[in-house]
């Protein structure tokens, strides 16, 4: 969620709100699109970084604290360069990355207010 409904939610609306979901665990889905699951978490370090893996790529997520009261959210994208015709689904997916980190930024920062 909280990317592009039409193309990840089979054009049904994300959340307007943060949910409070459960821990990940290493082995769970990462991902649904278009109904479909995909991709495998491969580890965790809870309130501190997340790594999935997904069609050969693998996304990291690190929260990184700056001062007392502010948090940034990092992705870091990894691509096995031989895999060179994936390049339009890597492209693509950061188009969607950006959107997803933009939206849950908003968000956080509208609750935090």
């Amino acid at each position: 969620p909280y990317s592009y409904d039409w193309i990840d939610n089979l054009g049904r609306q994300s959340p307007r709100e943060l949910r409070g979901l459960p821990s990940p665990s290493v082995g769970e889905r990462f991902s649904t699109s278009a109904g479909r699951p995909l991709g495998r978490v491969v580890d965790v370090e809870p309130g501190v970084s997340l790594t999935a893996t997904i069609m050969g790529v693998h996304m990291s997520y690190l929260l990184v604290a700056i001062g007392d009261s502010k948090t940034r959210l990092l992705l870091k994208v990894v691509a096995d360069k031989s895999r060179f015709y994936d390049a339009p689904l890597v492209l693509g997916d950061l188009v969607m990355a950006r959107k997803q980190l933009l939206n849950l930024k908003r968000l956080a920062e509208s609750t935090a207010n």
